[in-house]
């Protein structure tokens, strides 16, 4: 064999079987992925001060409660369509929303103290065979990041419900 053909031979025998693993393992990996947007059901979102969650988002229902700006309850329905649920998906995928803890709260540390004041958010993406759903406190004393990534996906989904209700009002 020629030094061409030696090459050529080296380099097909290399990246060929590499390219072969690579899309069958990255395939299965997208196959058996646990939260797929063609399995999901809903998204709810609860959130209060104290024991009282008095507001209260249901993807499912579409039902939504909360306490306005003069502390009465509002109750209404307001459906998320296809787009905001897909969007709400991905944002959630984006920030690692399926690999947050499932308690953020203050726990054991005494230093802190969870007060009647503190606002506690309850947020669950369910699916056909899995449900996450993560408790988070306002106060959490974690991983700022994580800290971080709870608020943008409250504000998300939040944002996301205030926007089609307001639509829904014109």
């Amino acid at each position: 064999m020629e030094n061409r053909g030696k090459k050529i031979f080296l380099l097909l025998s290399i990246t060929v079987p590499f390219l072969i693993y690579c899309i069958y393992y990255y395939g299965m990996m997208v196959k058996n992925a646990p939260y797929k947007f063609v399995e999901f059901d809903h998204v709810s979102i609860q959130w209060g001060t104290g024991d009282s969650l008095l507001n209260y988002y249901n993807s499912k229902t579409g039902n939504y409660q909360y306490l306005n700006k003069k502390d009465s309850l509002i109750k209404t329905k307001v459906p998320l369509d296809h787009n905001d649920l897909l969007y709400l998906h991905r944002k959630a995928a984006d920030l690692g929303f399926w690999d947050f803890p499932a308690n953020e709260t203050l726990g054991k540390d005494t230093t802190l103290k969870a007060g009647p004041k503190t606002l506690r958010y309850i947020i669950e993406f369910a699916y056909e065979r899995k449900t996450k759903r993560v408790v988070f406190d306002a106060n959490f004393n974690g991983n700022e990041k994580l800290i971080d990534a709870n608020q943008r996906l409250i504000k998300e989904i939040q944002g996301r419900i205030d926007d089609k209700e307001e639509r829904l009002k014109r």
